[in-house]
């Protein structure tokens, strides 16, 4: 079923569908009377030779020139091709599928004054599946992504590259095959299709979808640890954290909690600790924080995905044009800085599970390492070695790039979010904690090896799943596909999906 785009309602699970599944589009009626109402307004604005930035004068610094009406003819054409001035391999078809959905719901305001036919070509794009070829570097995130969405709006006048069925051709080829008109760029249009952080914006709906999906399975391999580590059980009783009142710790402990249910710990027959260390019984709290900065990043994405991120906006209304700067990218940058953030600190918490693992001194009677034959064998001590070396690189991306501008187009773009910085950092970040937690969850699976105990329902299924991909190291064989592999599991969420199956 189509999911229809209508200016709200876009939600970032919604944009996935679209994105990473394909799923088709359909502009709501109302959108589409809103769409040509303000471009009849737009239109007799030009014929009064109103002055309108980017649309009868330049842009940026050349903001004073204006444009006389043959020059506002091809002025589009000549924008666009300025600013396709991107670098570097092609960004991932998803996240150029991400923004030009955003895109359509920006123009389903009616406050962008492009044609309708730039609209609906966008739509049989997506639905017909011709991706531009766009290079993911070159955006500061405001004045929007305009060198990667410049690349999309050359498919407006038959030019760039496309992906179509799995091929990289030109882009009028593409548009020819898939039986899409090239609609051409008139007055407004070109600026009409790149004058917002869409491409960030969807790069950073994808992630969080991922981050979410990520901290659910941090949970899990937590909770395979703690049985592993014989944790004492209290600190995950949801009446603990219901008292402090952050929602994404109950949230956390409860998700601990349901994957421990029915395991041997929860009779008080075995010996525990009185207290566990940090890195055990702080993990509903760290985690929880993670949700929480989630969330909070996932409401301004939203925000952002159903809001009017354009320059300048037209109000038929009112017969009102107005320029501001509702390209800058700081709203989504800002609160996606945090969350890459987030998810390395909770890596960070898997890591130091990892090491109570490997450590004699802390494991509570497990092996040195995992390994039953110590000195002859060093079991999963490399390992962790290759998950600090992940956990170093994700701080060294945790840095934020919202505090990083630097100004350009002679200083009149004197402050830039620098979001796509963020939102390519944070694609780093992701796919190295994927690393880390299958890293865990080799190591507290080869733990539980070791026990002889009943387990939680989570946690055996989880245990289940390791077990299908990575065998228990019994003596010691080269590790890199083992890893490789569990950070694959992890991000294909099969893990996730299993439990969750025999929880509900």
């Amino acid at each position: 079923m189509s999911i229809v785009l209508d200016g709200s309602g876009l939600t970032v699970e919604k944009l996935v569908r679209i994105a990473r599944h394909g799923e088709t589009v359909e502009l709501h009626p109302d959108a589409l009377e809103r769409i040509k109402v303000c471009r009849a307004m737009l239109e007799k604005k030009i014929a009064d030779h109103e002055i309108m930035y980017g649309i009868n004068t330049g842009i940026g610094e050349f903001s004073e020139v204006v444009l006389d009406d043959a020059q506002v003819k091809e002025f589009q054409k000549y924008l666009i091709y300025n600013h396709s001035a991107g670098i570097g391999e092609p960004a991932p078809i998803e996240y150029v599928r991400g923004a030009m959905a955003g895109r359509i719901n920006v123009h389903a305001h009616g406050n962008s004054g492009c044609r309708p036919e730039i609209t609906q070509t966008l739509i049989a794009m997506l639905n017909k599946g011709v991706t531009p070829v766009v290079c993911q570097k070159g955006s500061v995130g405001a004045s929007g992504d305009l060198a990667p969405m410049s690349q999309v709006a050359l498919l407006m006048m038959g030019e760039g590259e496309a992906f179509y069925q799995g091929e990289r051709m030109p882009g009028r080829q593409a548009l020819e095959a898939a039986g899409i008109p090239v609609p051409g760029l008139e007055a407004r249009d070109g600026l009409a299709t790149i004058n917002g952080s869409n491409l960030l914006t969807a790069m950073s709906a994808i992630h969080l979808y991922d981050m979410d999906r990520w901290l659910q399975q941090a949970e899990i391999a937590a909770a395979m640890s703690l049985e592993a580590l014989l944790a004492n059980l209290k600190p995950y009783d949801t009446r603990l954290h219901e008292v402090r009142g952050f929602p994404g710790a109950v949230r956390s402990a409860a998700a601990i909690a349901s994957c421990i249910r029915g395991s041997d710990l929860q009779t008080g027959k075995m010996k525990v600790k009185v207290q566990d260390a940090y890195s055990m019984r702080s993990t509903p709290q760290v985690i929880g924080a993670a949700h929480d900065a989630i969330a909070h990043a996932k409401t301004q994405v939203e925000i952002e995905l159903n809001g009017v991120g354009d320059n300048p906006i037209f109000f038929p209304e009112e017969n009102l044009t107005l320029t501001g700067a509702n390209f800058q990218g700081t709203p989504v940058a800002l609160p996606m800085d945090m969350a890459g953030a987030a998810i390395t600190m909770v890596s960070v918490l898997s890591e130091r599970r990892l090491n109570r693992l490997l450590n004699p001194a802390l494991s509570v009677g497990l092996p040195s390492f995992l390994t039953k034959g110590a000195g002859m064998f060093s079991g999963l001590m490399l390992s962790q070695y290759t998950a600090d070396s992940l956990i170093v690189e994700q701080r060294i991306l945790s840095a934020p790039a919202s505090i990083q501008s630097i100004p350009a187009a002679a200083d009149q773009e004197d402050f830039v979010s620098m979001g796509m910085n963020t939102a390519m950092k944070n694609a780093q970040i992701i796919d190295n904690a994927c690393g880390v937690l299958g890293i865990e969850f080799m190591a507290a699976a080869q733990a539980l090896d070791f026990r002889d105990f009943h387990n939680g329902v989570g946690v055996q299924k989880g245990r289940e799943v390791v077990r299908r991909h990575v065998d228990h190291l019994d003596i010691d064989r080269p590790l890199y596909p083992d890893h490789t592999t569990m950070k694959d599991v992890v991000r294909s969420c099969e893990i996730l999906e299993e439990v969750r199956a025999v929880l509900d």
